[in-house]
């Protein structure tokens, strides 16, 4: 790239000083300060991803943007984190102008694939494919501006309200944990987010290793613009539903909810959610992502969606082929079943029968 050196790092080999520059091109950018891209976010997955890399792009000697990625054969590269990653892209100082291949040619990339780039991602945009809501909930007006809301367009929060209550009568009483460091709760919310998986017939992400020392590390962490924050609702001392997932300063991501399906008539998982908005709005967070893929909660919790983009860059070339052949009919194939709702909802009810098939007999 004309004007331009593109230095590729090991994430652990970033300086303090990358990642205050990182935060503060961020910060330029008017960009919100998701957990996701941020440093941290990238040297926590270093150390989880050995093909995972940093592209610093220099002007003059001075970093002017970072684009964080995962390499695998013949080159083809990944979002960093991807399969959990809820916003990707590159970092890059405003009225910063690149050529997305050109970038993938300095980086040794065939290929790079996306499946949450945020809005906003100029050089990437011209190569998504599909474009999908991310419902957000705002809480920069306080948490009681947020419940009036909720209130006048459903019976929904008094509902939940109502199911905390019973919960509290028939089980025993109800104690929520905003930001808890139980072991124990965060393998209880594993165990559900993998028995919920295997029940709707969907690869159990804890089954890979990489994602659960991932977690671990989030959960161990304590730097501010990213770090992980385990939310336990317990009922009679005993947890009964737990989210645990990345924040910055300012914004919270709805990444791993689960609960314990002996409860499921209590509805602890909307009751840990509101109890969580509630508990986040006092500690500062002014937006909860509720993150991309169709769920009625969220449609009901939410007060705006943003925009999330699915893609990639492919340059010319065997890596490039070899990335085509691979992924664009299983993304083609996706996208069919997904724009059809019926047939999405068929879909949906084969892979929950095939899932009751494969769990264990009692």
């Amino acid at each position: 790239m004309p004007g331009k050196h593109v230095l590729v790092l090991r994430p652990d080999e970033l300086t303090a000083d990358d990642h205050k520059m990182w935060r503060e091109i961020r910060t330029e950018s008017g960009a919100l300060a998701n957990p996701f891209l941020d440093p941290v976010f990238t040297t926590t997955v270093g150390q989880v991803r050995p093909g995972a890399r940093v592209g610093v792009l220099r002007e003059d000697g001075a970093p002017v943007g970072y684009f964080p990625y995962e390499t695998g054969r013949l080159g083809q590269g990944r979002a960093i984190g991807f399969g959990v990653s809820d916003r990707q892209g590159a970092v890059l100082r405003p009225g910063v102008r690149l050529d997305a291949r050109r970038l993938l040619q300095a980086c040794g990339l065939s290929s790079w694939e996306f499946d949450n780039l945020e809005a906003g991602q100029g050089p990437f945009l011209p190569y998504a494919a599909d474009e999908l809501a991310s419902p957000v909930v705002d809480l920069g007006e306080g948490f009681e501006a947020y419940a009036r809301t909720l209130r006048e367009r459903s019976a929904f929060l008094g509902q939940a309200r109502a199911k905390e209550r019973k919960l509290a009568r028939q089980v025993g009483e109800v104690r929520f944990v905003y930001d808890s460091r139980d072991p124990e709760a965060l393998r209880a919310l594993m165990a559900w987010t993998s028995a919920q998986y295997r029940r709707t017939g969907r690869r159990d992400r804890f089954a890979q290793e990489w994602i659960t020392r991932l977690v671990g590390l989030l959960a161990r962490g304590d730097e501010p613009e990213c770090r992980g924050v385990l939310s336990v609702l317990y009922a009679a001392e005993r947890p009964v539903a737990a989210h645990f997932g990345p924040r910055s300063r300012t914004v919270l991501s709805w990444w791993f909810p689960a609960y314990d399906r002996a409860y499921g008539k209590y509805s602890p998982g909307l009751v840990l959610l509101l109890r969580m908005l509630e508990a986040a709005a006092a500690d500062g967070i002014r937006m909860v992502d509720l993150g991309s893929g169709a769920a009625r909660y969220k449609e009901s919790f939410k007060t705006r969606d943003l925009r999330v983009y699915e893609g990639a860059v492919v340059r010319p070339g065997p890596g490039g082929i070899a990335y085509r052949l691979r992924r664009e009919p299983a993304r083609t194939a996706h996208r069919f079943v997904r724009d059809r709702p019926r047939l999405a909802s068929l879909a949906a009810r084969t892979l929950a029968e095939l899932g009751r098939l494969r769990e264990p007999r009692g």
